[in-house]
């Protein structure tokens, strides 16, 4: 069955160089840590865990507004640890199978994500046209070419100040 959801995709920036940095255990105990933290800001706002892609999590939200929230919240509840994330999302029609998230709308945020720079939240201009009224606040980042999408996409930036 599809259902209109908003996708947050989150990546660890640098995991490879953080991890020859730290060292094994240090990495796996930062790791650890980081899950447990973004794990903790899903169940504040009502996301729901889809995967971990091992140094990333990609969670689906009823609500656009939770979904930016709560990717704001990610970063700053990473704030003291030697890890940094950067996030994307998007909205759109989406299938739930066995678990697994289907359907162009995931592409879009992977895409939307991978765009995203150090501590960033991005969001498609889909996400942002309906959180119109919400009190989040937005810059555009520039229109781009996302692989494998048809046609220009315009890319926003989570003015953070507006999120707390």
């Amino acid at each position: 069955m599809r259902a209109l959801g908003t996708i947050l995709m989150t990546d660890i920036v640098d995991s490879t160089a953080t991890l020859e940095r730290l060292g094994d255990a240090k990495w796996h105990a930062a790791l650890l840590e980081h899950n447990e933290r973004l794990r903790a800001q899903i169940d504040r706002f009502g996301g729901r865990e889809v995967r971990t892609t091992g140094d990333g999590f990609q969670v689906l939200f009823t609500g656009a507004a939770r979904g930016v929230r709560c990717a704001a919240a990610m970063i700053d509840a990473l704030a003291d640890l030697e890890i940094r994330i950067r996030t994307g999302l998007h909205t759109g029609e989406v299938e739930l199978t066995a678990g697994n998230l289907y359907g162009i709308a995931v592409h879009a945020a992977a895409r939307v994500s991978a765009l995203a720079g150090l501590s960033e939240v991005l969001v498609s201009a889909v996400t942002r046209d309906l959180l119109d009224g919400s009190g989040l606040a937005f810059e555009e980042r520039g229109v781009y070419e996302l692989k494998g999408l048809s046609g220009p996409r315009s890319v926003f930036a989570l003015i953070r100040e507006s999120a707390r």
